[in-house]
């Protein structure tokens, strides 16, 4: 009997910068051990291994649970399913797989991580695009492709794709204009 093929997820979510080229963006994506500047989930992000700029660095990401809904109890889970327990720092080790600064992508794989993955890559790609006030600027376009996580839906991991990209370039442009 033949193993019955897994379907993948795919999902695509995409943000415009308005006024924002990716000329000036791109530095900010490119160092891939930043993402807890950029991204609102994540508390902290450090290089584990690798060289800065070259595949086969690897980050460690981890988002911290909200003090008023966890207690000492949440730290400890009797079934062992730590992806489901909402008072446990949600972490994951993060492989860069390729990065290219002419066309402004770069292609990453999740590792060892608590968070139910068993296969995640995702690219990330800077584009031009007309913002909405008619001023140029850049998109960013973060896709995926997964294995399906036990307890969730590809369109809860989309949607929460998305969310987090919204957050990401509210960050950076509050950072680029700042400047």
């Amino acid at each position: 009997m033949a193993a019955q093929e897994q379907v993948k997820w795919e999902g695509k979510a995409t943000a415009k910068l308005n006024g924002i080229g990716a000329e000036q963006v791109w530095p900010l994506l490119e160092d891939f051990c930043s993402l807890d500047k950029w991204l609102p989930a994540i508390d902290t992000c450090y290089r584990v291994e690798g060289i800065n700029g070259q595949p086969g660095i690897v980050r460690y990401c981890a988002c911290k649970p909200p003090s008023s809904t966890s207690s000492p109890s949440d730290d400890f889970d009797d079934d062992d399913e730590e992806n489901k327990n909402p008072g446990m720092t949600k972490w994951c080790h993060e492989k860069l797989l390729a990065i290219d600064p002419v066309v402004r992508c770069l292609s990453y794989e999740v590792l060892d991580n608590n968070l139910g993955f068993k296969s995640y890559v995702a690219t990330i790609k800077l584009l031009p695009a007309k913002g909405d006030d008619d001023k140029f600027g850049c998109q960013i376009e973060w896709s995926f492709l997964a294995d399906p996580v036990e307890g969730m839906t590809c369109d809860v991991l989309s949607s929460y794709l998305n969310l987090s990209l919204q957050g990401m370039v509210e960050n950076m442009e509050r950072a680029l204009h700042s400047n």
